[in-house]
């Protein structure tokens, strides 16, 4: 199976964007999984490696924008479920200021 492709996409809502804290968390995320990553800002790309820290760094995605990943490989709808809940949970970073609250938990 590693031809599976998934996908999948989670608003970013951390008041700073994808800086630095959050650009590590989710490249030592993705290269936990063995499949190909990818992270674009539009579901039509342009698509960077989600392992690479330096490209995630530089992505320049900012609060409010929507962020999409795409895995194919061994395991590629894990990857992206866990990618999106990182995203969804803000980094581990808590609740950012003016957020909607529609935490769960």
């Amino acid at each position: 199976m590693s031809h599976a492709v998934a996908i999948g996409s989670a608003r970013l809502i951390n008041e700073t964007g994808l800086h630095a804290r959050p650009s590590v968390k989710l490249t030592q995320l993705a290269k936990s999984f063995h499949g190909h990553i990818e992270l674009a800002i539009s579901p039509d790309g342009p698509w960077i490696n989600a392992k690479s820290p330096v490209k995630v760094m530089s992505f320049q995605a900012e609060t409010g924008m929507s962020l999409y990943f795409r895995a194919t490989g061994e395991g590629a709808s894990d990857a992206i479920a866990a990618m999106v809940a990182l995203v969804e949970r803000n980094f581990g970073e808590g609740n950012p200021r003016g957020a909607d609250g529609d935490s769960h938990g």
